[in-house]
């Protein structure tokens, strides 16, 4: 029990401290947004007032759930409630709710991140537990040089090659988005039916995006399950099998894979939330309208609620990965003592 409470504070506190620097720093940043928003109004409107101004910026800060007249402690806890509340803020550059805005991008984001992550593992488990059991034949070093050399491809350079090969060369797949313009724009309003038309759709804006992801990311996880699994072939439970004349697939892949894999399953976890965070990148490359995309864009026009919305989104996926993974490693290798993921028997 106390194991559980342990991680549990400890994923709040972190929650709670992300909030806090948000709020901080709209805040208290010398020249940070409040000033820079004062700035914009007075340059846009040269004629205006200071009362003017200063009517039009509480307005402003207002939808981003900052009310500047107030004490200190009493906007921190409106920013508080209005988080738990589902409040994130008011975007001015798309002009609706940071929460509608999250609510419609995030789907995509977790279609592209979440498949290529579970892709990710099903090739390294199997790849990397066959690679194991030929270690120091062909095969294993062809396979462990196509490894490195993919792991150290950064994943956006792995898109733009494969932008220019199978979209602007060969014409197999969309160049950019997440559907054909006149569906994505129907989705929005949510009147797309999610039929079969619509899921090949989806996949096929969505493929070169999971590919880049891929292709960068099974190589190193194929060498830790290498590593795992070498450790394991020397298990007596794998000679035994050996003995009784099982195929060496059937071994590679049901007694080796089994095994090695436990110790990459915290990493599984946490690798989604770190493609999360991968995606602001990967779909400014694609411009697919996910959460990264919002992020960024938010960024460019200085809107401040669409960019501290979407970072707190993040933030909680990572801190909710870490904290699944570490109260359920117990449940998944019962060698591993809960409160001690050190000791194993």
């Amino acid at each position: 029990m106390r194991f559980y409470v342990e991680r549990t504070l400890r994923a709040v506190f972190t929650i709670w401290a992300a909030l806090t620097l948000t709020f901080a720093l709209i805040r208290f940043m010398p020249g940070g947004p409040v000033e820079k928003m004062r700035g914009e109004i007075s340059r846009n409107n040269p004629f205006l007032t200071e009362q003017q101004i200063q009517s039009r910026l509480q307005d402003r800060l207002a939808r981003l759930n900052i009310n500047l007249e107030k004490p200190m402690h009493e906007q921190y806890v409106d920013y508080m409630v209005g988080f738990v509340q589902g409040n994130l803020g008011y975007s001015i550059e798309e002009s609706r709710p940071v929460a509608d805005i999250v609510g419609e991008a995030l789907p995509w984001t977790l279609l592209v991140m979440v498949t290529a992550t579970v892709l990710v593992f099903i090739i390294a488990i199997v790849w990397g537990a066959l690679v194991a059991y030929y270690e120091g034949g062909i095969f294993d070093t062809v396979s462990s040089s196509v490894s490195i050399l993919t792991s150290a491809v950064p994943f956006y350079v792995m898109a733009f090659a494969l932008l220019l090969v199978f979209s602007f060369d060969m014409g197999l797949f969309p160049s950019q988005g997440r559907m054909p313009p006149l569906q994505d724009d129907r989705f929005i309003v949510g009147s797309l039916p999610a039929g079969p038309d619509f899921w090949i759709a989806a996949f096929q804006h969505a493929a070169l995006p999971i590919a880049s992801v891929v292709l960068t990311q099974a190589g190193l996880q194929t060498l830790a399950m290498r590593g795992n699994s070498i450790q394991v072939l020397g298990e007596d439970f794998v000679r035994v099998a050996r003995l009784r004349g099982l195929a060496d697939r059937r071994i590679a892949t049901r007694y080796v894979a089994r095994n090695a894999i436990l110790p990459l399953y915290t990493g599984f976890l946490t690798l989604i939330g770190f493609n999360l965070g991968a995606s602001i990148i990967l779909e400014q490359v694609f411009r697919y309208r996910g959460l990264g995309w919002y992020m960024f864009q938010g960024l460019e026009s200085r809107d401040y609620a669409l960019v501290m919305g979407t970072f707190l989104v993040y933030t909680v996926a990572l801190v909710l990965a870490v904290y699944i993974a570490d109260l359920t490693y117990s449940k998944i290798d019962p060698r591993v003592k809960q409160g001690d993921a050190s000791e194993a028997y």
